[in-house]
């Protein structure tokens, strides 16, 4: 650090405006500065700001069981007004260096899984209901309860099935791989390209993104994910421009007419609460529920401590400070998301790039918030991106999620075979709830035969009960008449 940054970032004589702002985060008390919390605002965004592109895209590609399909601008306004406010209230309630947006996995859930079963307005109820159930379960003191029910590599197995999901999703997204047609004479069920090999200049940007993007992961580039999504829709502009190409999918990479716009808030309280029980069973609701819920408030507790410990901010009993305002504006942020149809909201593990750059408070969280909000009026710009240059970030998340497995013990078959089950069925299924279900009904089935039954604890035994009649709701239903 040169000595004008040193002279900068050290702590002086402050006017009373500041030195209240200061007395209220305890940025001096933390060992921090207001250049450091700034500097730490900027590169949490610019390192999350991906959401803005991805989230458009995930939602605004699926359709509902009416074949309705989200608008990307208004996606796009949701997301960036969610993320501002759930940001800026994270850092003035938490205190906390910890951003907030629509979660990733979360949103492959509402999109390909939940979605297709009711209408948008439905799902997005359902996520409501979930960060509801978030702030109730926090509210009484249940998380705890709720953490010690599944087993730590269980949730890490969570973890490593929804990134290769992802990264699957990445792949068929930006064409690289392909369903064959059921009237090929084969077996095998999907492809590499559009006949088998790689042709045309949109694959070649999507692999092109995807060499980006992991050349800049490995050299621990700050931002690297929204560097490669930027640089590669500028090479699509480029060639398409040059080439006038007619298949790049659902967004056509094009310089806008214009830079700014105003935000469109169309999407916003469009939900319903208790819809979905009209147009699914109430088996599967309270399962989804259930997913989102785990998803949503594992990914948040481990995303609280790890930011946490490497700010070093845990006291000396290892507990984060403010916890329980924290986690329950988490849970807000869920709600919020769903009102505003961007999908459930939770906190960043991408905040450790802001923590990384001297930020200890939730004073970097106002700069992110402000951020956010200022790419509320730049939609034109964020929704040129084309699928084949935001599908290496998909690509990349998955390997980042991916790291978990390091953490599960192969050599230990009760929790190894279970884990393995739950990371497999996700990407082999399309399905997260399949994946977790049949890890449970796993785990739960081994410590049985080995006489450990004991050692499951209650809640779990309720989860895998549920997801039995889950997996066996065809042949229930031809039993009991329903069909």
């Amino acid at each position: 650090m040169s000595e004008a940054q040193k002279v900068a970032d050290r702590p002086s004589a402050a006017p009373p405006a500041a030195g209240r702002v200061d007395g209220f985060f305890k940025i001096a008390a933390r060992g921090s500065t207001f250049g450091r919390e700034i500097r730490g605002g900027f590169a949490t965004f610019f390192t999350m700001a991906y959401i803005l592109v991805l989230n458009p895209i995930i939602l605004g590609s699926a359709k509902d069981k009416f074949g309705h399909q989200l608008d990307a601008v208004q996606l796009t306004t949701a997301t960036a007004l969610v993320a501002a406010v759930m940001t800026i209230i994270m850092g003035v309630g938490g205190n906390l260096p910890l951003a907030l947006a629509a979660g990733l996995g979360l949103n492959a859930v509402v999109a390909f899984q939940i979605a297709p079963l009711m209408s948008w307005d439905d799902a997005m109820g359902l996520i409501v209901l979930e960060g509801l159930l978030i702030c109730v379960l926090v509210v009484t003191g249940l998380r705890e309860a709720v953490m010690h029910a599944i087993p730590q590599p269980l949730k890490q197995a969570i973890s490593v099935g929804i990134g290769l999901f992802i990264a699957f999703i990445g792949f068929v997204d930006a064409g690289f791989a392909t369903r064959i047609p059921d009237a090929a004479n084969t077996t095998v069920p999907v492809q590499l390209g559009g006949t088998g090999a790689l042709a045309g200049w949109p694959i070649l940007v999507f692999c092109l993104g995807v060499l980006l993007t992991i050349g800049l992961l490995a050299r621990k580039v700050k931002g690297a994910i929204l560097i490669s999504i930027v640089t590669m829709t500028v090479v699509a502009i480029v060639i398409n421009s040059v080439a006038d190409i007619k298949s790049w999918g659902l967004t056509t990479p094009k310089v806008p007419d214009d830079v700014v716009a105003s935000p469109d808030f169309g999407l916003l309280g469009h939900f319903s609460l208790f819809g979905a029980f009209g147009e699914t069973s109430a088996i599967t609701v309270v399962l989804l529920v259930f997913t989102l819920v785990l998803s949503d408030f594992f990914d948040t507790m481990g995303t609280v401590v790890g930011i946490s410990a490497e700010a070093g901010l845990l006291d000396e009993e290892g507990k984060v400070p403010n916890l329980g305002r924290v986690l329950l504006i988490d849970g807000a942020a869920a709600v919020a998301g769903g009102a505003a149809s961007a999908s459930s909201s939770t906190s960043y593990i991408e905040s450790a790039a802001g923590v990384g750059e001297g930020a200890r408070t939730g004073f970097a969280n106002l700069v992110t918030g402000g951020l956010f909000a200022l790419a509320l009026f730049l939609t034109p710009i964020l929704t040129i991106v084309p699928l084949q240059a935001a599908a290496p970030a998909l690509v990349a998340v998955g390997f980042l999620m991916m790291t978990q497995v390091k953490h599960i013990d192969w050599d230990k078959y009760e929790i190894a075979i279970p884990a393995f089950l739950t990371i497999a069925v996700m990407p082999f299924t399309y399905s997260i709830t399949n994946g977790i279900g049949a890890g449970f009904l796993a785990y739960v089935l081994i410590k049985t035969v080995l006489g450990k039954a004991k050692e499951v604890h209650w809640l779990l035994w309720a989860a895998s009960a549920l997801f039995l009649v889950y997996f066996a709701i065809d042949p229930l239903e031809q039993l009991l008449g329903v069909k």
